[in-house]
């Protein structure tokens, strides 16, 4: 209920901007941004078409410009900071996290990311080129820098004064990290221990050990399912020597796993996760044709498995009537096995070590299913066409496909993962293809054989 709520409130005052830009009340359109959050302009963004877009970007307050960005799909900001002069772009970074600062500078052409480094100051731009030198989608290039580090040797007490003469902690702070003269990592301090410890204690008396630290080349994904499993609130991040070198916050998690969604989503149809929804049409349509003439492949082969078999439709219209049947109950069985798969995948539950189970188990789910509807289908068709023959042929397509489907599911997305291509981009494609190709070939196989 409250997310419907919210979901209406945006919807108003999306209608309320865009009628009031229209009317060019810019005046009352600067007091509403002024009044919002960073993350309700973003949305706000990204909702109003290219030419809105520009405008409201215009009134919004630069001093925003940098919590906007960070909340702003990559389409959208890419489109935004490619309009930013380089020292506006540094103006607008001040204060942000290196990681987003990182996000924001990774789509730009090389001489202008150089130019906004030279506008900041060194020991940010030190922060920021170390972000950039790791993977974007590696534990590097989603960490922050403002780690607050102890030693081992000191007393609580001097741990206490020295936050207190600090002012304040980084956001998502929940520990302190131990480390040695050599900026190795040996150990955390979590808030409420310090707390709740007698001040005279030293800090390796009581620290936990850094057992839990992530590597800096640990892919995003693991990273988001390590906070999943442990409970993350933050967590360390050590290079090949175990020296500290960040850390990650739940609130980059979210992000991660918010991102993997939409990519997951999108990749099903064959998009960019990261797609403006008002991108230009000519750009948008180049996207999506590449998708389409995969496609076009895949319906021409099973089409050319219905040539194959054309003088047996001359002869039989029931066949032509019934030849789709088949191949759309594989492909539905087939997908759901494969969505199945994707997100076992993502989550690290599949494996070598039980990926022969699940192949039998999901055999043995097409078996029945397909047992289960040869025999509905096969009495339809039998009661429709009066023909006994037409009906167990259809049947053993039936069985057959859903057999397929159910191994097809299992091995095409394992098999793409290990090719290193998003199953959730090529997996239903292929499958559709395959029980195409399967469930048409048998059909008009058998009915070639059999009734002409």
């Amino acid at each position: 209920m409250a997310e419907q709520i919210e979901f209406d409130q945006a919807h108003q005052t999306l209608q309320e901007v865009s009628e009031a830009l229209e009317n060019g009340r810019f005046v009352y359109v600067r007091r509403q941004l002024q009044d919002m959050e960073p993350e309700d302009i973003a949305h706000l963004l990204e909702a109003s078409p290219r030419k809105s877009r520009d405008v409201l970007w215009q009134l919004t307050d630069p001093e925003d410009y940098g919590e906007i960005l960070d909340e702003l799909n990559e389409d959208v900001k890419d489109n935004l900071v490619s309009k930013m002069a380089p020292e506006k772009l540094a103006e607008a970074t001040e204060g942000m996290d290196t990681d987003d600062v990182a996000y924001v500078l990774r789509s730009l052409p090389d001489d202008v990311s150089r130019e906004v480094l030279s506008q900041m100051d060194t020991a940010d731009r030190q922060r920021v080129e170390t972000a950039l030198s790791y993977p974007e989608d590696s534990a590097g290039g989603i960490m922050n820098t403002d780690v607050i580090t102890i030693r081992g040797d000191v007393d609580v007490d001097v741990v206490l004064r020295y936050l207190r003469m600090r002012g304040e902690l980084p956001e998502a702070t929940d520990a302190l990290y131990v480390i040695d003269e050599e900026s190795m990592l040996i150990g955390h301090l979590s808030l409420s221990t310090i707390l709740t410890t007698q001040p005279d204690v030293k800090v390796i008396d009581v620290m936990d050990d850094a057992d839990e630290a992530i590597h800096v080349e640990t892919s995003d994904s693991d990273v988001a399912s390590l906070f999943e499993r442990r409970d993350w609130v933050s967590a360390p991040v050590v290079d090949s020597d175990h020296h500290l070198v960040g850390r990650i916050t739940i609130d980059d998690v979210v992000d991660i796993i918010r991102e993997d969604a939409e990519h997951s989503m999108m990749s099903m149809a064959g998009m960019d996760d990261d797609e403006d929804t008002f991108a230009p049409v000519v750009k948008s349509a180049r996207r999506r044709s590449v998708w389409l003439g995969a496609n076009v492949l895949a319906a021409l082969a099973a089409a050319s498995v219905s040539n194959m078999f054309e003088a047996t439709l001359e002869q039989m219209a029931a066949i032509a009537v019934l030849m789709t049947i088949v191949p759309s109950m594989g492909g539905v069985a087939g997908n759901q096995t494969v969505a199945l798969v994707i997100r076992g995948l993502a989550l690290g539950h599949i494996g070598d070590s039980n990926k022969r189970e699940l192949l039998l188990k999901e055999a043995a789910i097409g078996f029945l299913n397909g047992i289960l509807w040869a025999l509905i289908i096969g009495g339809i068709v039998v009661a429709w066409k009066g023909n006994w023959m037409l009906g167990g042929i259809i049947s053993a397509a039936m069985l057959t496909n859903l057999l397929v489907a159910g191994i097809a599911g299992v091995t095409i997305p394992i098999f793409l993962k290990k090719l290193n291509i998003d199953p959730a981009l090529a997996g239903g494609m292929a499958l559709t293809t395959i029980t195409d190709v399967i469930g048409l070939s048998v059909f008009l196989g058998l009915a070639t054989v059999l009734l002409t």
